[in-house]
């Protein structure tokens, strides 16, 4: 005899699928993006707004935020295993934030949590670690007026939880002050400051160069806490607290970037109507032609200014079909049998890399290898050259993790060398501190060629071969 599910079960199933719908998913963004925009971006307008990556891109809106992005990750400030990591120190920020004297930082969270732990901890971690690290590699700086403490949002943070991390500071700012990252002369010391949709007040904020103590790291949560993470709106959709987080459960490989081009129509879009809508916007990306650009597009390398832009990063599609890629020789290695669209192009590598381990094995086995010796003949021939993937943050940066240790110096002085394990980390600092967008995946291909490299057993062995 069968068993009856009880109310509870029921209930909690009827609360998981209202919690994976994408209409209410949908709607809840635009709802929080509101927030963001219309409340506090405005009650800003000096300071740039940019996105904590991934889930904070679906919460600003491209046309008003700035280009630049950060990657503060919440499990470097879940308790106890807090963390300053040197592979996303988000350096990259601190010249906006210098030019407009403070910035505007985007996250949400998902039910359970006011804030997530990237803007109540990591975010207060790195305030505090650069703060320390600026004033350990300044000398004529004023330690006395210059304020090193650790804020965290009360109510959130515990006193006890507080302490233990202020204790592991100095530690983290001495790894930074030793390590190759260049860190800029700061005039005022970061501070961070939290605004939640419960925020009745936001706090006062002078961006006058001369009425400022501190740059301010205006830390938005973009949700609204709600019982249970759900919470019906009258307009007839459920709201979800953090919708864009873990965007892969319910998007139907909807982008951010598609959101927010397509919003209006999305919106629009009915219950019934909308799961079309989403599959046809994904599908008409996903039959671009790979390769291909349109003809007047701007070819616009993400140069690693340690060796003075000899080497570069792009993706496959900027790469497209722009003549300004001529001077480079170019590494394009792509998933995709596209390879017959640059039949006519001369200095160009092509290597078709297969997904998922297979794919893994094949990076260190083949395509290390073959890019390894295309980038020494052009390098020697004293071209730049750059190299391109489908994200421009995947296998590139694993290539270009390579050649920095194969053939350049820690002066960024062209060699024509071995691997050196000796400069490994340095290489993979001077990426990071050019290349800013950090993913998962990267993390796994650095892994493996920081593996590889240093398995290396003679400087005459070629480093990364087949057996």
């Amino acid at each position: 005899m069968g068993h009856t599910p009880d109310g509870a079960a029921l209930a909690f199933s009827e609360l998981r699928k209202e919690s994976q719908d994408l209409y209410n998913r949908i709607h809840s963004i635009a709802e929080d993006a509101a927030f963001v925009d219309w409340q506090v971006r405005r009650s800003y307008p000096a300071l740039p707004l940019i996105s904590n990556m991934r889930c904070g891109a679906w919460y600003t809106d491209p046309e008003t935020a700035s280009e630049e992005r950060a990657y503060f990750k919440s499990t470097d400030g879940h308790t106890g295993n807090w963390s300053f990591n040197l592979r996303r120190p988000n350096l990259h920020v601190l010249p906006l934030i210098c030019t407009h004297a403070g910035l505007l930082l985007v996250d949400s969270t998902r039910a359970g949590k006011r804030m997530p732990d990237a803007l109540s901890k990591t975010v207060p971690v790195w305030c505090a670690v650069i703060n320390r690290a600026v004033l350990k590699t300044t000398p004529d700086m004023d330690a006395n007026t210059w304020n090193t403490r650790l804020y965290t949002p009360p109510g959130v943070v515990s006193a006890q939880e507080h302490d233990q991390i202020e204790q592991k500071l100095d530690g983290w700012a001495d790894d930074l002050a030793a390590s190759f990252y260049v860190l800029p002369r700061l005039k005022y010391p970061l501070r961070p400051i939290w605004i939640t949709p419960s925020t009745t007040v936001f706090p006062k904020i002078s961006t006058a160069h001369d009425q400022q103590s501190f740059y301010p790291i205006i830390c938005i949560s973009a949700s609204k806490q709600v019982l249970d993470g759900v919470e019906r709106r009258v307009t007839g959709f459920a709201y979800i607290q953090g919708s864009g987080d873990d965007h892969e459960l319910w998007s139907m490989g909807l982008t951010p970037t598609q959101f927010w081009e397509h919003k209006a129509d999305l919106l629009c879009a009915n219950r019934s109507e909308l799961p079309i809508l989403v599959q046809s916007l994904v599908s008409s990306t996903d039959t671009k032609v790979p390769g291909t650009a349109p003809a007047s597009a701007s070819f616009h390398p993400i140069p690693i200014h340690h060796v003075r832009g000899r080497l570069s990063v792009c993706t496959n599609h900027d790469l497209g079909s722009s003549s300004d890629s001529g001077e480079y020789a170019v590494v394009y290695l792509s998933s995709s049998d596209d390879a017959a669209a640059f039949k006519d192009r001369p200095r160009m590598l092509c290597i078709q890399t297969p997904q998922g381990k297979r794919g893994q094995h094949h990076f260190l086995h083949t395509v290390l290898p073959q890019a390894m010796s295309f980038i020494a003949l052009n390098l020697d021939q004293a071209r730049r050259v750059c190299i391109t993937c489908e994200t421009g943050t995947d296998l590139s940066i694993g290539v270009a993790l390579a050649a920095l240790a194969k053939f350049f110096d820690e002066e960024g002085e062209f060699h024509d060398v071995s691997i050196n394990p000796a400069v490994v980390n340095f290489t993979d600092e001077t990426v990071l501190s050019t290349l800013y967008v950090y993913s998962p995946k990267r993390k796994r291909k650095v892994r493996s060629l920081d593996a590889c490299i240093r398995q290396a057993k003679t400087a005459s062995k070629p480093a990364c071969s087949g057996s």
